[in-house]
C-alpha cells in the first residue's frame, strides 16, 4: 500500500545530514521531479553567500558569520515552499563536498613534521575543549549531544567540524535552532580569537614557535587560526598551519569517535530514529582519500589554492541555507545557557593552550 506522508514532510524531506522519512517498501515509485523545483532555494542561497562574501572582503566581518547573520535575516523566504529543495541541496551537499575538498590541503607528512611533543600538547588541549564543554551542558541542563557538538567544534576546526558532527548526531537529538545558534557562538569566538591572541602572545613574550602553536591549537576557524599566526610573523604563521591542518585531519576520527558514542550518551527511542548512520560518512571516507592523495602524489599549488577556494564557497553556502532554513523564534528561546559549552570550551582550549605553550616548548 502507498505511505501517506505528513503534512510537513516536504519542508524536512532532507537536511544536513541526509535523514529522510521512510516509506513502506511496498510503497510505489515517487514520481520523477524536476531539476527546475532546486533553483529558487539555490539563488537566494547563492546570493546570500555573494553578500556574506562581499561583507567579509569590504568591512573584515568573518565570512561564516556573515552567512549565518544574512541567512537568519531571509529567514522569512523559508515560508515558501519552492525554495526546501534548493535549499537542503545547498546545506547537504554544500557541507559534504567542502568537508571533502580540505583533505587536498592536509598531508601525513605535515602532521608527522609538528614533532611528538607538540601533537601530544595539540590531543590534550582538545580533550579539554571536548570535556569542558559536555561538563559545562551537564551542569546548564542540556543534554549532552550540545557538548559533543560544541566541544567537537572547538576541538576541531569551528563551522566544518559542526557540520560534520551534525551529520552524526541527528536531527532527533539536537534541534536545528540549538545548532544555529552553535555555529553563530562559534563564529563570533573565533572573530575575537583572531583580534586579541596575537596580542596575548606579544605580551606574553611568546617565542615564534610558542605563538604559532597557541594560535594553531586554540582558534577554531581554520582562515582565522592561520591568519592570526601570520600576523605575528612568518615562522609563527607557518608554526600555526601546520598545527591548525593537523586539527582539520582529526576531523575523521573524531566524527568515528561521535558515531560510536552518541546512542549511549544520548539514545533516542527506536521509533524516533531515521535513516541510521555509517561509523565513517561516506564524505569523511572521501575526504580521508584525498589526505591520502595529497599525502603521496605532489598536487600542483594551483589545484590545492582552487579547492580551497571551492571548499569555503560551499560551507559559506551550507551554512547561508541551514541559517535560512532555521526557525528564528526558537533561536531566541534558547536562552544564555545554550552559548555555555562553546565558551566553556574556547576558554578551556585556552588556557591548556597557554599552559602548554609556556611551560614545555
Amino acid at each position: 500500500m502507498t505511505v501517506k506522508r505528513p503534512p510537513d514532510f516536504d519542508a524536512f524531506a532532507g537536511d544536513l545530514f541526509g535523514e529522510m522519512i521512510l516509506a513502506d517498501t511496498g510503497a510505489a515509485a515517487p514520481a520523477r521531479k524536476p531539476v527546475a523545483r532546486f533553483i529558487p532555494g539555490l539563488v537566494i542561497c547563492g546570493i546570500a553567500a555573494l553578500a556574506a562574501a562581499w561583507f567579509s572582503d569590504h568591512y573584515g566581518v568573518p565570512v561564516i558569520l556573515a552567512g549565518l547573520l544574512l541567512g537568519l535575516a531571509l529567514n522569512f523566504v523559508a515560508g515558501d515552499l519552492r525554495t526546501h529543495d534548493g535549499l537542503d541541496a545547498a546545506s547537504r551537499h554544500g557541507l559534504r563536498f567542502g568537508i571533502i575538498l580540505l583533505g587536498f590541503q592536509v598531508t601525513l607528512t605535515q602532521i608527522g613534521a609538528m614533532g611528538v611533543v607538540p601533537f601530544a600538547g595539540l590531543a590534550v588541549v582538545m580533550l579539554a575543549a571536548i570535556l569542558a564543554a559536555m561538563l559545562a551542558a551537564r551542569i546548564t541542563g542540556q543534554n549532552p549531544s550540545v557538548g559533543l557538538l560544541a566541544g567537537g567544534s572547538t576541538a576541531i576546526c569551528g563551522a566544518s567540524a559542526a557540520l560534520a558532527l551534525y551529520g552524526v548526531i541527528g536531527r532527533d537529538r539536537l534541534d536545528q535552532a540549538q545548532f544555529t545558534l552553535t555555529l553563530v557562538v562559534l563564529a563570533a569566538a573565533s572573530a575575537i580569537a583572531l583580534t586579541t591572541y596575537p596580542a596575548l602572545t606579544d605580551a606574553l613574550g611568546f617565542s615564534e614557535a610558542q605563538a604559532g602553536f597557541l594560535v594553531g591549537a586554540s582558534i577554531h576557524d581554520v582562515a582565522q587560526a592561520i591568519g592570526a599566526g601570520f600576523a605575528i610573523s612568518d615562522p609563527a604563521g607557518a608554526q600555526a598551519t601546520v598545527v591548525k591542518l593537523t586539527r582539520v585531519a582529526l576531523l575523521a576520527p573524531l566524527v568515528a569517535l561521535a558515531a560510536l558514542t552518541i546512542q549511549r550518551l544520548h539514545p533516542v527511542a527506536s521509533h524516533a530514529s531515521t535513516a541510521r548512520v555509517p561509523l565513517l560518512p561516506g564524505f569523511i571516507l572521501a575526504f580521508l582519500a584525498l589526505v591520502g592523495i595529497n599525502s603521496f602524489i605532489e598536487i600542483p599549488e594551483e589545484v590545492a589554492g582552487a579547492s580551497l577556494a571551492a571548499s569555503k564557497a560551499l560551507l559559506l553556502l551550507a551554512v547561508t541555507a541551514t541559517a535560512i532554513r532555521t526557525r528564528t523564534d526558537l533561536l531566541l528561546q534558547l536562552g544564555w545557557r545554550s552559548v555555555m559549552p562553546v565558551l566553556a570550551a574556547t576558554v578551556a582550549s585556552l588556557a591548556v593552550a597557554l599552559a602548554f605553550a609556556g611551560w614545555v616548548m
